[in-house]
């Protein structure tokens, strides 16, 4: 399986190549339009729960994101089927890069791992990627999106169109920004348990033992 999210390929460039400022790459997104994106999801009390997604972090603190069914509605749906499952829980941020993202979502730990659910087509959308976007990790062919997700810490325009963008924090960026880095981190930050704000699932102890990271073989071994 390929490592997922521009670690092969010619994409490589498309994220990595410092060739603008975040100043220029905000110059260049569409003012009103991005206005009315900041608008169509910001924090509201009554929003609907079962597109808060929670993530509590090994750090400490809770994340909550708002998933947009309109933006990409069978990711988003996978989002919810494996948060369900307890996929998510124990896995680690394994590549989170300074002034870009945050990556998890892969049980083995490697970037090259997802879960035995198909691959998604994608659902590329024109929402851009600011920061605290949340989108959909992938390996060189664009319908190769599985489980990995990543989440932005600062701007990055270039990944429009080129990623699904499925939805944004709403609540604690700065827990997001407190991930530890590296790729892999040499302490990395664990999501302790994931959930779905109307399954009023109980906060974790913080001193849950995480799981072991499991091989990429054993992770594509047949459910018996």
């Amino acid at each position: 399986m390929f490592a997922r999210f521009l670690t092969a390929g010619a994409l490589a460039a498309l994220a990595f190549t410092p060739t603008l400022s975040l100043a220029q790459e905000a110059d260049e997104a569409p003012a009103a339009t991005t206005r009315v994106q900041y608008e169509a999801i910001s924090y509201d009390q009554n929003v609907e729960q079962e597109n808060v997604w929670l993530l509590d972090l090994s750090n400490g603190e809770r994340v909550a994101i708002r998933l947009m069914p309109s933006w990409a509605p069978n990711h988003v749906e996978r989002i919810k089927t494996l948060t369900r499952q307890g996929f998510y829980d124990g896995v680690i941020f394994h590549r989170v890069i300074e002034g870009f993202m945050a990556q998890s979502g892969d049980p083995t730990g490697t970037g090259e791992g997802g879960s035995q659910l198909p691959d998604l087509e994608e659902e590329f959308n024109p929402m851009p990627h600011i920061r605290g976007t949340v989108s959909m990790a992938r390996a060189q062919s664009e319908d190769s999106a599985n489980s990995q997700f990543f989440i932005v810490f600062y701007p990055n325009f270039r990944l429009d169109r080129n990623y699904t963008n499925f939805g944004r924090v709403i609540g604690n960026m700065a827990a997001v920004d407190a991930i530890n880095r590296g790729e892999p981190p040499a302490n990395p930050t664990r999501i302790i348990q994931a959930s779905m704000a109307s399954d009023n699932k109980p906060r974790p102890a913080m001193n849950v033992v995480p799981r072991e990271t499991v091989t990429v073989d054993e992770l594509n071994a047949p459910i018996e």
